[in-house]
């Protein structure tokens, strides 16, 4: 995988990556399905109850989620209802960037995490998420648009730098990266309170 460790301590923005890197819309899918086949690879050995085994997160702070639910840690599957979300819709700034298009109005949708409760519905949501960043990239023109970019804030582009398309896909699954280590910890949590060594 990609490291996004450059562009997330701001030693490199994301439209400074993509054009050291040649990134097209073809490279762009070989990053996302190897994140997609990661994940997938993280659900193996699990069971449902894995999916929905309530991990201890004394960090948690999510001033966005519902009240009384703001500090709670996030099960396996709220984990990839959300990092799946922040891909799709990246990839979806992607497609109108590409195509000439500076929307403004997030393209975000969520999958509601409390229905994803068996590792079937984890993997469906897995290979649905795949299915659907691969069909925005095959929306881009063979001569993309490189110069159109989202319109964002002053504090967002100080710190990530300006969106084209390229960089609002690999910004999008940066964020999915991100969730790594807090996944694998929720899965460890979730096996050792299985075999009862937690």
């Amino acid at each position: 995988m990609i490291d996004f460790s450059p562009m997330q301590d701001g030693d490199m923005t994301y439209i400074e990556y993509a054009l050291r890197e040649n990134t097209d819309a073809a490279a762009l899918k070989r990053y996302s399905d190897e994140s997609i086949e990661f994940l997938l690879g993280l659900l193996n050995d699990l069971t449902d109850d894995d999916i929905v085994f309530e991990p201890e997160d004394p960090g948690a702070e999510d001033p966005y989620a519902v009240a009384g639910e703001e500090k709670i840690g996030w099960n396996l599957g709220h984990l990839i209802a959300h990092v799946t979300a922040s891909s799709e819709e990246g990839a979806a700034f992607s497609s109108m960037l590409a195509r000439g298009v500076a929307a403004s109005e997030r393209p975000r949708y969520e999958t509601p995490w409390r229905d994803m409760k068996t590792v079937a519905q984890a993997r469906q949501r897995l290979e649905e998420s795949r299915r659907m960043r691969n069909a925005y990239l095959e929306t881009w023109p063979d001569s993309p648009f490189l110069d159109v970019h989202r319109p964002v804030s002053e504090r967002f582009t100080a710190r990530f730098g300006e969106m084209n398309a390229p960089a609002a896909f690999l910004f999008g699954l940066s964020h999915e990266v991100g969730h790594y280590d807090q996944i694998q910890d929720v899965k460890r949590q979730a096996l050792a309170a299985r075999n009862g060594s937690a």
